[in-house]
Parts: structure tokens; sequence; C-alpha cells
């Protein structure tokens, strides 16, 4: 993580808004919520709040994600949203262009997260002390040197997405943490949360949130 913060500025692409729910594209290299300190107290949730005051938290993408994610505008909405994270009720699918070529088509990665205490805010693959974490992968286009994938977590752990990648021995590009040695060679990390699924809290009905890849 680069030792300044400076996150991008411009308008948030609003995806949808109602009178529960807000759906927004968050850009890469924006925190989602304040980090400590009053130099990392511009975030998405706070820019948001300047035109939804009432706006809550239900989930959290890494700063160097971008992609959709979905905010409660009531307290109701926020408990129906929060329980179907929980209960991995909520479908994510992920766009990622990771080292390598990555084999066989698809698969899924079973390894359990915990923590590197030593070197937070970094996770690791912890198989006696680790949090169960599951992932599926299906590889869109492959060549030597990358891969193009679509990962779907069916684990909402924190980094999961990037160690998962990572102990397949296909970190994902641009990663500052996990592949610091592709971070100079690419804007961004390559990981976008590309589509969202989940139930309205206002009567249950299946909705579905898309923001296209920006790479």
């Amino acid at each position: 993580m680069s030792d300044v913060y400076a996150p991008p500025q411009g308008d948030i692409p609003i995806l949808h808004a109602d009178h529960e729910i807000l759906a927004v594209e968050k850009p890469a290299g924006l925190l989602s919520v304040p980090g400590k300190g009053p130099d990392l107290a511009d975030c998405l949730i706070a820019r948001l709040a300047e035109a939804f005051p009432q706006v809550l938290l239900v989930h959290r993408l890494d700063r160097d994600t971008s992609g959709v994610m979905i905010f409660a505008l009531t307290p109701h909405a926020q408990r129906h949203l929060g329980l179907q994270f929980e209960k991995r009720q909520a479908k994510k699918t992920y766009l990622a262009r990771v080292a390598g070529r990555l084999e066989p088509k698809t698969g899924q990665v079973d390894l359990p997260l915990a923590v590197d205490w030593p070197n937070r805010p970094l996770q690791k693959v912890d198989r006696a002390e680790g949090r169960p974490a599951l992932t599926d992968w299906r590889v869109l286009r492959a060549a030597e040197d990358e891969s193009r994938v679509r990962l779907m977590p069916r684990t909402g752990r924190s980094h999961q997405l990037r160690v998962h990648m990572l102990a397949l021995g296909h970190p994902i590009l641009g990663d500052p943490l996990y592949a610091p040695e592709t971070a100079t060679a690419f804007p961004r990390m390559m990981l976008h949360a590309e589509e969202l699924r989940l139930r309205h809290p206002d009567g249950g009905a299946g909705v579905r949130f898309r923001a296209p890849p920006p790479f």
C-alpha cells in the first residue's frame, strides 16, 4: 500500500437509487469507509453522505478494488441486506487479470484465511486457525504472461480473492500488497467487482447491479 493516500476525484457513478437502497460504482484507490486519521477521512461513504445523508454501510470493497457496492438508506434495509451477506445469499462476481496462464479453465480454491499479524493488514492461508474461505474461478482468456478470469467468492473474507489467487501461483496483477513486483507495471490493481445479485429489502424481489470492468 502506498504511503500517500491520494484518492481519485470526480463524481461517483450511481447505478441505482430508491427509497431503501443505493448501488454505486466505487473507483479504485478510494477507501470504502474512513481510515484512521484525518488524512484517510476521504472515502466513498463520506462522499455519498453529501447527497444521501441517511446512507448506511452494508459491505466493503478493498481500497484498490473497483466496482459495484450497495448501501442501505434505511435501518431496515441495512439489516435485510446485511443478513443476506452474512448468510452468503448475496452473489458476487469479480473480474481479474492474474499473472501467468491459469489452468484448468474452471476450478475452486478452498483455503482457510487468517490475519498475518506481524504483517497486517496482510492475510494468509492458515489451515489450523483460519476461517473457511471458498472461491470459484472461470478463465475467460489466457496467455503465457497473464489470464483474464471471473471470480465468484462463496465467502467474504478480507482479501480473499487476492490471497487465493496468490496461493494458486497467479497473483492479481498490480496488487500492491500481494504482487508488489507488478504494481509499477499497472496503473491499478486489476480486480473489479463486476456484478452483485441479491434480494430487495422491500418485498424480496431479486435485483442485479452490474458495472463493466474498466480494464
